[in-house]
C-alpha cells in the first residue's frame, strides 16, 4: 500500500502544480498580454468612468433611447450572476404576458406599432444578458427615439447604420447593433 501511496501523492501534487497554478498563470499572462481588453471585460468607458461591458445589456427603457431584448434574470433584470433564460415554452401563458408587456411598453413609449415587431424586442434571450438587437430591432425604434430626442429621424438611422457589426469574418453570426454603444453615442449626438 505505501508503495502505491508515494507515486499518487506526486502524481497529485505535480497534476495539481501544473493545472490548478501553473496553466491558469500562463493563460491569464496571455490574456492580459495579447487580449488585454477582452480579458478585463470588455469595459465601456465614458468620461473616464466605467459605464458599462459591451457583452452584458443593461436596462433602456425611456423613450429617448433604443431599447434592448428583455431580460429574465432576477431579481433585476441583465444581473450577470443569474443567467438563464425563462424556459418559457411558446404555449406558456406567461410567455403570452410577457409579450403583451412588450408591446404595451412599446406603444406607450410613442412608437408607431403600425409595423411588425421584430421578434427580438418583445422576447428574452437564452441568457438574459443580450447587448446587442438585430438591425431591424434597432430600426423599428428609429422613429420614437428621433422624436423623444427632437433629431431628425435620418440622423438617428445613420447613427445606428454606423454602429451595426456585420457578420464575423463575413460569414459567422448575424449582424447587431450593441444598444449601450449606440445609446451612449446617442447621448453624445445630443450633447456635442
Amino acid at each position: 500500500m505505501k508503495n502505491l501511496l508515494r507515486p499518487l501523492l506526486v502524481i497529485f501534487v505535480v497534476l495539481t502544480a501544473i493545472t490548478g497554478l501553473a496553466y491558469p498563470a500562463v493563460m491569464t499572462a496571455f490574456g492580459q498580454a495579447v487580449f488585454h481588453r477582452q480579458a478585463n471585460g470588455s469595459l465601456i468607458e465614458r468620461d473616464g468612468k466605467v459605464v458599462g461591458s459591451q457583452l452584458i445589456g443593461q436596462q433602456f427603457d425611456a423613450p429617448e433611447y433604443f431599447w434592448g431584448r428583455l431580460s429574465a434574470t432576477s431579481p433585476m433584470p441583465y444581473n450577470p450572476q443569474a443567467s438563464g433564460g425563462s424556459n418559457l415554452g411558446p404555449n406558456n401563458p406567461a410567455l403570452l404576458d410577457e409579450i403583451k408587456g412588450r408591446l404595451a411598453a412599446l406603444k406607450a413609449a410613442g412608437t408607431d406599432m403600425s409595423h411588425p415587431v421584430p421578434v427580438d424586442l418583445v422576447t428574452s434571450s437564452g441568457s438574459g444578458l443580450d447587448p446587442e438587437i438585430s438591425p431591424a430591432a434597432a430600426a423599428y425604434q428609429v422613429e420614437r427615439v428621433a422624436h423623444a430626442r427632437k433629431l431628425a429621424p435620418n440622423d438617428v438611422r445613420a447613427l445606428v447604420e454606423r454602429y451595426t457589426t456585420g457578420r464575423q469574418f463575413g460569414v459567422l453570426g448575424e449582424p447587431r447593433v450593441n444598444v449601450l454603444k449606440l445609446n451612449l453615442a446617442l447621448d453624445e449626438m445630443t450633447r456635442g
